[in-house]
């Protein structure tokens, strides 16, 4: 059952890197997670027209004990500190129906 003592950890990166960022929270304790293929479109102005590549977007729904080692591990395994590397934030769960894990 899913409680407030889970967290969803969310996870934009560019396209062909959802499987690292799957593999690395599964080495660090998660047990596993849902890829989003997205596609989006910005239009920028800086010497002509640069569309942004298409984004990955993985969802891992996980204990909140071992939030903060996974996000710490994509962070560091997918260099996110580093510009245009993509971005993971963590999100609380007041409430969700549907589904279940089994830890």
């Amino acid at each position: 059952m899913i409680t407030e003592q889970h967290k969803l950890i969310v996870t934009i990166v560019n396209k062909g890197k959802s499987g690292k960022v799957l593999d690395v929270s599964h080495k660090a304790g998660a047990v596993g997670g849902t890829v989003i293929y997205g596609h989006r479109a910005a239009v920028r102005l800086l010497l002509g027209i640069s569309i942004d590549p298409e984004k990955e977007i993985v969802l891992t729904l996980i204990e909140e004990a071992k939030a903060r080692t996974v996000i710490d591990a994509i962070a560091k395994e997918l260099d996110l500190d580093q510009p245009n590397k993509g971005i993971a934030f963590i999100l609380d769960l007041d409430h969700v129906v549907g589904l279940s894990v089994s830890d």
